[in-house]
């Protein structure tokens, strides 16, 4: 069976950079952070009380006030995205096959601020028993973003979220590769979104010692690489890309952006939280993805690394870029966008293939900014290229995006410039 080829057509998102493409993507190039105190809750008594927001965003400007109730923030984030990236791609809804239009958008956890909300009311007023909002499950469940993507525009093909924690929506954009290369469907809006930003998400991650506490430089305290760095600083937001078959987009002369053509999985099969320290799972998930995009090591210009600024997980991806692309791993660019974004957990992985994606259209790596000079791990290679601090103009044939999620669930997406 011959695979057919995906291409994409579309692109959207709201990030603590900015709530469109455009706003986000010059943002990107130009070093900025997303990092400011948090604002959505009292962080008195919390160890981190900074986190990178989206900024600006007014549900009533995108939905009735009635419906914007029913809705999760993630799930909100989720929908705008998607309606940016479905009016890029040049989509007729009135002519376009529903049927085999999908719609494949995950998250990591879903609606924890709904479940908190509804939980803490229980628990604040349990003289007056059990009084819960009737959309309080809807609003709360991981898959809902998928499925109210498809109700609203009317996408009948397949239509599910995948929830693998911080690779969640890698997962998703593989799944639609997949599905689409199969003939399984011709067009899927696929993705991710999240919104943890809440006491639970926050404290959670603070007892696992996961998150940065530099409260005294919020902006500088997400530094991937760099020697003192303390861990991830929390984001949220929501990445949308259209992914199509070829033939359908030329057929209905799309804009086509670029095309994927790889993707790996792998596990690490050694810890709840961590990642493997000689980077193992990491090695194969990358192997993985240029066997199947049919790419040698040397044919990857930009790698956009999980770098999340944690002690453990920096070092053993820089080593297994090393193991997997030797005497190439020099030449390559190689940078965490995390740096200015923050973790945006299960939405990461989208939102940083349009980043990808956006380094191969316009041939500009983004940096990772807060590295001072000097200011060094023994563990690491500084004769890699990370971007440090400034974006750099190269050729970006192809290029390959990481993310690697709690409980060893690691995937990697490889895409490139299009030609016939």
């Amino acid at each position: 069976m011959e695979l057919k080829r995906v291409v994409v057509t579309g692109l959207g998102a709201v990030t603590p950079l900015g709530n469109t493409i455009p706003e986000f993507w010059n943002s990107i190039i130009n070093g900025k952070s997303g990092a400011s105190l948090i604002t959505r809750f009292d962080t008195t008594n919390f160890k981190t009380k900074f986190a990178c927001q989206v900024k600006d965003f007014d549900p009533n400007q995108h939905f009735d006030r009635k419906e914007a109730r029913k809705m999760d923030i993630y799930a909100q984030l989720a929908m705008v995205s998607a309606k940016e990236a479905i009016e890029h791609s040049g989509l007729d809804l009135e002519t376009v096959d529903k049927d085999e239009v999908g719609v494949i958008f995950s998250a990591g956890i879903g609606g924890i601020t709904t479940f908190e909300q509804e939980i803490g009311y229980y628990y604040q007023n349990l003289e007056n028993g059990p009084k819960f909002n009737p959309f309080f499950i809807p609003k709360m469940i991981a898959d809902i973003a998928a499925g109210q993507i498809s109700i609203t525009y009317g996408f009948r093909g397949p239509n599910y979220s995948i929830a693998s924690a911080c690779a969640s929506s890698t997962n998703a954009l593989i799944d639609a590769f997949n599905y689409i290369r199969l003939g399984k469907a011709n067009v899927i809006i696929t993705g991710g979104a999240e919104s943890a930003l809440t006491p639970g998400g926050v404290g959670g991650f603070n007892a696992l010692t996961a998150l940065s506490t530099r409260n005294d430089s919020p902006e500088t305290a997400s530094r991937p690489f760099s020697g003192s760095r303390d861990g991830f600083v929390m984001g949220e937001g929501a990445g949308c890309l259209v992914f199509e078959e070829l033939e359908h987009a030329l057929a209905r002369g799309a804009n086509i952006i670029c095309e994927v053509v790889g993707g790996g999985l792998s596990a690490d099969a050694y810890h709840l939280t961590a990642t493997h320290p000689d980077g193992l799972g990491a090695m194969l998930v990358m192997k993985r993805a240029l066997k199947d995009a049919g790419l040698k090591p040397e044919d990857i210009d930009y790698i956009n690394v999980h770098g999340t600024a944690t002690p453990v997980g920096d070092p053993s991806e820089a080593k297994a870029i090393k193991e997997v692309f030797g005497d190439h791993a020099y030449q390559l660019n190689i940078s965490s966008t995390k740096s200015m974004t923050g973790h945006l957990l299960g939405a990461a992985g989208a939102v940083e293939a349009i980043v990808a994606v956006l380094s191969v259209v316009n041939d500009i790596v983004p940096p990772t900014i807060n590295h001072e000079e000097g200011d060094n791990d023994p563990e690491i290679d500084y004769n890699l290229n990370f971007t440090f601090n400034k974006a750099q103009k190269r050729t970006v044939n192809a290029a390959l995006s990481n993310t690697f999620g709690f409980g060893g669930h690691n995937a990697s997406l490889i895409v490139k410039k299009f030609k016939r």
